[in-house]
C-alpha cells in the first residue's frame, strides 16, 4: 500500500516563501523512516533536518515540493486556509505515484472539513485522514514536514546572502522586526521578499511614520517625510 503525507512550512512568517511538501512512501518503508529518526520537523535541529533530507528522499516512491513566494500569497483569493487547500491539492495531483491513503496536517479548526475540501478536488481516489498535529502522529507527514522545512530554511539562507541578517522571517522574531524597520527607514518601503498582506508591516509602517512625524522640525522650510527616508 502506498501512503502519502503532506505538510507545509512557513505559513505564518512575514518574510520568504511557504513551502509545501507531499510525499509517497510504501508502507513497508515506514519502519525505515522511523529508524532514521523521522519525526515532527519542529522537534529536530536544523542540522539534523538537513542530514535527514536526502535519506528520506531515498526511501520515497515520489515527492513534490511547492515554494509559494510572497507575491503569490498576497494575490490569493480567499483565506489562507483556502489558499493552503488549493496548493495541497495542486501538490497531491502532481504526484506521479498515486497513494492509497493520504495523511494531512489539517490547518482548519474542523479537521474533517479540511480533509473533505482536499479530497473532493483530487483527480484520483484515496482515503483521507486529516488531523491536527499530524506531523507528530504519522510518519509520512513527519517526512513531508522535514522536506518542507528544509526547503524553506534553504530559501531563507539564500535571502540572507542578499539582504543580510533577516532572522527567521517570523513577526515575533526581534531580528526580523529589526531588519524590516531598518530597511524601511533606509528605503521608504519594504523589500520585495515580504508578504504585504500581513498586518505586521502595517504596524511597523505606522510606528515609523509616527516617529518621523514627531522628529519633523517646526520651523519654516521643514523637511518632508521623504527626506527622513533618504540615506
Amino acid at each position: 500500500m502506498k501512503l502519502a503525507g503532506i505538510d507545509e512550512a512557513g505559513r505564518g512568517p512575514v518574510i520568504g516563501p511557504m513551502a509545501i511538501a507531499a510525499v509517497v512512501v510504501d508502507e513497508q518503508n515506514v519502519p525505515k523512516l522511523e529508524e532514521l529518526g523521522v519525526k515532527d520537523s519542529k522537534k529536530l535541529t536544523p542540522k539534523r533536518r538537513e542530514r535527514l533530507f536526502d535519506e528520506i528522499i531515498s526511501l520515497l516512491d515520489d515527492y513534490v515540493v511547492l515554494e509559494l513566494w510572497p507575491e503569490e500569497i498576497d494575490s490569493r483569493r480567499g483565506t489562507l486556509n483556502e489558499f493552503e487547500v488549493e496548493n495541497f491539492v495542486k501538490a497531491l495531483n502532481s504526484l506521479k505515484v498515486k497513494p492509497d491513503v493520504i495523511y494531512i496536517d489539517a490547518a482548519d479548526v474542523k479537521e474533517a472539513r479540511f480533509g473533505e475540501d482536499i479530497g473532493k478536488r483530487l483527480d484520483f481516489k484515496a482515503e483521507i485522514i486529516a488531523e491536527h498535529k499530524a506531523d507528530d502522529k504519522f510518519v509520512p507527514v513527519s517526512a513531508a514536514s522535514i522536506i518542507a522545512k528544509v526547503t524553506r530554511d534553504r530559501a531563507i539562507e539564500k535571502l540572507k546572502e542578499e539582504y543580510g541578517e533577516i532572522g527567521s522571517g517570523y513577526p515575533s522574531d526581534p531580528r526580523t522586526r529589526k531588519f524590516l524597520e531598518e530597511y524601511y527607514r533606509g528605503h521608504g518601503d519594504f523589500p520585495p521578499i515580504v508578504r504585504r498582506s500581513w498586518k505586521t508591516l502595517k504596524k511597523i509602517e505606522e510606528k515609523l511614520r509616527t516617529e518621523m512625524e514627531t522628529k519633523k522640525p517646526s520651523r519654516r522650510g521643514q523637511l518632508s517625510l521623504e527626506d527622513f527616508m533618504k540615506d
